[in-house]
C-alpha cells in the first residue's frame, strides 16, 4: 500500500533515539509490562506494580480530542494529573508510556505534544474493540484506514520529541496482520505491542485465545522491539509466551490486575522467567512470593493512594479492590455487599480518612483470611492447591491473590445481559469520556467482577498453565 500521498513536517533538529536503542537505552530493556487499561493502570496502581517487579506501565488510554480541549479541566486531570507533579516523574514513575485515542491526526499531536515531556513515548491505542471504539472510530475500528492509521503514527513521528509506539490486534490471517505490523513500522512506530486477538474476540464473544503463532509472525517480520499480549496469568506462562513468540517483552492486563505481584522476582532471578512458577516445596513459602495475601496487597494499594497527591478515581478504587479480593468475595458475601454498597463523598480528603470504610472491609478480610491460612498450617501444597477441571488451571488457596477466568461459552450459547463484559467495559469507557458518570455507580455495583479495557478469557486449556 502506498503512502505517497501523506505529507508531514520536517524532521525535529533534536535526533531521538529509535528502535533497539531507545528500548534498551530508554526504557532499560523492559521484559514485564504493565498494560494501558481503562480506569485501571493509574498512577496509585502503577506504584503497586513497580514494587513487585513491572519494568515499563502504560498509562489509561487518554482520548486525544478531550485533552485536546484545553477548557475541560476536571477531565484533563482525571487522565493525567500534571498540576499535582506526580504523574511521569522521573524517579518514581517511569519508564512510562502515555496511550491517546483518536482519529484527527491534529489533535492527537496537540495533545501528545502537552506530554512528551512527562513520558518516554506515547503510545497510539490500535486495540480496543469495544462499542464505544466502534462508535468514535477508534482502537481497533481503525484497523480498516490504513492510510489514517499511516498518517496518525507518522505526525507523532516527525513531531514529537519521544518515539511513538502502537498496540494493535491481529488479522484472520497471519499474512495480513504481518503487512499490517510493517506498514506501522514504516508509519514510525518503534515499539509494537501485539494483542494476539481478533477485534471480534471481545466481551461476551472473547472466547478464543489469543494467538502467540501470529505475534510470532509479527516480531519475525519486523525491525523494532515487539511485546506479546495474552494468554499471560500464571508466571509460567510469561516464560512460555517468551519462548513460543520470540517477544522483547510480555504484556500484561487482567492477570497483573488480579495479582499485582505477577512480575515478582523475575527481573533479579538469574533462572528462566517462569521457572519457579511451579513450587516443588512442600510449604507455602514459594507460592506466596508470587502469590501474596490478597488482603495484604488491597491494604498496601490503599495506603499508594492515600499517600498521593494526584487523586485517584472512586470507580478505580473500587474496582481494583474487588478484583483484588475476588479469591474470597466470593465466599464471604457479606464483604462483597458491604464493599459493593460503600458510597464516598464527592472530594473527601483520602488522606484523612474518606476511604477508611474501604479500608475497614479490607481490614476484615485479612483478618478472616489470616484464620483460614492459620487452619491450614502444615497441610502440603498437594492439599491446598486444586485443579480446575474444565481448563486444568491451577486454583490457589483463597486466601491468596490469583488469576481470575470465566467460563467457556461456545458464540452461539452467548447471551447479552446488563451484567457481561462488553456492557461493563463499555460503561467504563462512557464514563472516562465524560459522558455520563452516574453509570459508573451502577457498573460498580452490578459487574464489579468483570473485566478492564482488554481482558483474556481461557475458553480452552493451551500449554503451560497459559490461557
Amino acid at each position: 500500500m502506498s503512502h505517497n500521498n501523506i505529507t508531514s513536517s520536517s524532521e525535529p533538529t533534536k535526533k531521538k533515539l529509535a528502535g533497539y536503542q531507545f528500548y534498551q537505552e530508554i526504557l532499560g530493556s523492559p521484559k514485564y509490562v504493565v498494560a494501558p487499561m481503562v480506569d485501571q493502570s493509574e498512577l496509585a496502581w502503577r506504584r503497586l506494580s513497580r514494587r513487585y517487579g513491572a519494568q515499563l506501565i502504560y498509562t489509561p488510554m487518554i482520548n486525544a480530542k478531550m485533552w485536546a480541549d484545553s477548557t475541560n479541566k476536571s477531565i484533563r486531570a482525571a487522565y493525567f494529573d500534571l498540576d499535582a507533579g506526580e504523574e511521569g516523574d522521573p524517579t518514581t514513575d517511569r519508564p512510562l508510556i502515555v496511550q491517546f485515542c483518536g482519529n484527527d491526526a491534529e489533535k492527537l499531536l496537540k495533545s501528545a505534544k502537552a506530554l512528551e515531556g512527562h513520558c518516554d513515548a506515547v503510545d497510539i491505542n490500535l486495540g480496543c474493540p469495544q462499542e464505544i471504539a466502534k462508535k468514535g472510530k477508534y482502537g481497533a475500528f481503525l484497523q480498516d484506514d490504513w492510510d489514517l492509521i499511516y498518517k496518525l503514527i507518522n505526525i507523532l513521528h516527525v513531531n514529537l520529541s519521544v518515539p511513538v509506539t502502537a498496540k494493535f490486534r491481529v488479522f484472520p490471517t497471519v499474512e495480513k496482520t504481518v503487512e499490517y505490523a510493517k506498514m506501522l513500522e514504516r508509519a514510525g512506530a518503534q515499539i509494537l505491542t501485539c494483542h494476539g486477538r481478533l477485534r471480534e474476540q471481545r466481551g461476551t464473544k472473547l472466547y478464543g485465545v489469543a494467538d502467540w503463532a501470529k505475534i510470532r509472525a509479527v516480531k519475525e517480520a519486523v525491525s523494532v522491539p515487539v511485546f506479546a499480549n495474552g494468554n499471560v496469568l500464571f508466571q509460567s506462562d510469561i516464560e512460555a509466551c517468551l519462548r513460543e513468540t520470540g517477544c522483547d517483552g510480555v504484556m500484561s492486563a487482567e492477570g497483573q490486575l488480579y495479582n499485582a505481584a505477577l512480575f515478582a522476582g523475575l527481573a533479579d532471578s538469574t533462572s528462566t522467567p517462569g521457572s519457579t512458577s511451579e513450587p516443588s516445596s512442600s510449604s507455602l513459602l514459594s507460592l506466596t512470593a508470587q502469590h501474596p495475601p490478597h488482603a495484604d496487597l488491597a491494604l498496601e494499594y490503599l495506603d499508594l493512594v492515600k499517600s498521593l497527591k494526584t487523586r485517584t478515581a472512586l470507580s478505580a478504587i473500587k474496582g481494583h479492590l474487588f478484583k483484588i479480593m475476588r479469591p474470597a468475595l466470593s465466599r464471604e458475601t457479606d464483604l462483597r455487599e458491604r464493599l459493593g454498597k460503600i458510597v464516598i463523598k464527592k472530594g473527601g480528603n483520602y488522606a484523612d480518612g474518606a476511604l477508611q470504610p474501604y479500608v475497614d472491609v479490607c481490614l476484615e478480610m485479612k483478618e478472616r483470611m489470616d484464620r483460614d491460612a492459620k487452619q491450614a498450617e502444615g497441610k502440603s501444597l498437594d492439599e491446598l492447591v486444586t485443579i480446575d477441571a474444565a481448563t486444568g488451571f491451577r486454583v490457589l488457596p483463597h486466601w491468596l491473590a490469583q488469576p481470575y477466568w470465566r467460563p467457556a461459552k461456545p458464540a452461539a450459547a452467548v447471551v447479552p445481559t446488563k451484567r457481561t463484559i462488553d456492557a461493563s467495559t463499555e460503561l467504563e469507557y462512557e464514563k472516562e469520556d465524560g459522558r455520563d458518570e452516574g453509570k459508573k455507580i451502577k457498573l460498580d455495583l452490578e459487574v464489579a467482577f468483570d473485566s478492564p479495557t482488554e481482558p483474556s478469557a481461557p475458553p480452552t486449556r493451551v500449554p503451560v498453565v497459559a490461557i
